[in-house]
């Protein structure tokens, strides 16, 4: 069970980390002075799959009246808040507002699709 775990969270980081790839290409711009290359991107796809299991959540509960006023569009903002808390924690990597949200949108059909692929919650 915990190899299935940890299986499935590795699969999730890697599809993560090709989002990453596209978002930081697309819409950012890595500083001159960054010389990861490859691991900038596996440590973008760490980072945006750590927080968002640990601090989307937290945002998501504290959250929640707003959520259920706006009928839950706030939801919207908290992924949006969470590309860009991605984006500030990691080193070398600029992007602006609207990258940051068409990097949200773009991560969004990403995870869709492998959601499909790979249930959130498997029932046994």
């Amino acid at each position: 069970m915990i190899k299935q775990q940890i299986l499935i969270f590795i699969f999730r980081w890697l599809i993560s980390t090709s989002g990453m790839w596209l978002v930081i290409n697309w819409f950012g711009q890595i500083d001159s002075g960054v010389t990861g290359g490859f691991w900038l991107y596996v440590v973008a796809g760490l980072v945006f799959s750590l927080v968002n299991s640990i601090v989307r959540p937290l945002a998501t509960v504290l959250s929640l009246p707003l959520i259920i006023i706006s009928m839950g569009f706030f939801t919207i903002l908290i992924n949006i808040a969470m590309m860009a808390l991605t984006f500030l924690i990691l080193p070398g990597v600029k992007i602006d507002f609207p990258g940051v949200v068409f990097g949200t949108v773009l991560m969004s059909v990403i995870n869709g699709i492998m959601n499909l692929i790979v249930p959130v919650n498997e029932a046994k």
